[in-house]
């Protein structure tokens, strides 16, 4: 049973991120790598993904980059150096029949394309998840837009209205003035 430990060492940390590294330039999943990590700190996959994400990889975002070149490096040089050809008796084979990836290969890209498939349904939750957000936002905006014109309108009539009332009291005192001023 894993046992809660709140202290990250320095070396913790550099096990997390060479551990993480090491999975990304290799095609695997950073959710594997919190599982290797947590194993050997006895520390659960979710603290090692949250310490990893909180603290850790600010500081490893070059590395991340080069990790994620080279394993798009190693990918293309898998496809095209480390194909192997299969010898037909079939002389009218094509060149492009006679080629196979190894499973590893193929595992790596499927493995890649589903973190890939994955992502991408992510984005396309949240881009729905923003749209319906900018939707309410500017229905917001234009009811408000509309109660200000209301209001301004209101506020001109009241406007109007007070002046009119000022005028008739002005006009109803020189009245008194001139009554008052006649008896």
């Amino acid at each position: 049973m894993k046992v809660r430990q709140d202290a990250w060492t320095h070396e913790d940390d550099v096990l997390l991120a060479e551990t993480v590294l090491s999975y990304i330039r290799d095609g695997f999943t950073q959710l594997a790598a919190f599982d290797e990590v947590g194993d050997k700190l006895n520390r659960t996959s979710a603290a090692c993904g949250f310490r990893w994400n909180a603290e850790v990889r600010k500081n490893y975002n070059h590395a991340i980059s080069l990790a994620k070149k080279e394993r798009k490096e190693r990918k293309r040089a898998a496809m095209t150096t480390n194909t192997k050809t299969i010898k037909e008796k079939n002389p009218t084979s094509s060149p492009t029949n006679d080629r196979y990836f190894s499973f590893d290969e193929v595992i790596g890209y499927l493995n890649t394309l589903k973190d890939d498939i994955k992502q991408i349904h992510h984005l396309q939750f949240k881009n729905k998840e923003l749209k319906e957000e900018k939707d309410a936002l500017l229905k917001t905006n234009k009811q408000l837009k509309e109660k200000i014109a209301c209001l301004s309108k209101q506020q001109t009539t009241i406007h109007e209205d007070y002046e009119a009332l000022l005028k008739i009291m002005e006009h109803a005192r020189k009245e008194v003035l001139f009554n008052e001023q006649s008896n």
